[in-house]
């Protein structure tokens, strides 16, 4: 059985971080969701490898003083996904970065 189709947040979490938003707080701001929502459908697309995530050097993060960022990628295979959600969705298409939050959902 083959994995359900992205759902409409989730194809808007991978499109933001194929616009280059690469950490969470990142995506949350590019999105409009919240935490929750968006940290919860991260770990499920890199789960399903979606997504690559890898975590920041600590020693950077401890000079900004700030915790640790998880950046993460598209995957081969969540770039065909995001392909595909985008025919879906045909109301993704036309956002840019930082504008692909709930208030632009069609």
């Amino acid at each position: 059985m083959s994995p359900r189709p992205l759902g409409f947040i989730t194809a808007r979490v991978l499109l933001a971080i194929q616009h280059r938003h690469r950490f969470g707080a990142d995506i949350m701001d590019a999105t409009g969701h919240g935490g929750g929502t968006v940290y919860k459908v991260l770990r499920r697309v890199e789960q399903r490898g979606l997504v690559e995530g890898r975590w920041e050097d600590p020693q950077l993060a401890e000079a900004e003083r700030r915790p640790r960022r998880r950046f993460y990628r598209l995957t081969a295979t969540g770039e065909a996904e995001i392909a595909s959600a985008l025919r879906r969705y045909q109301g993704l298409a036309g956002h840019t970065p930082g504008e692909i939050g709930p208030e632009h959902a069609t």
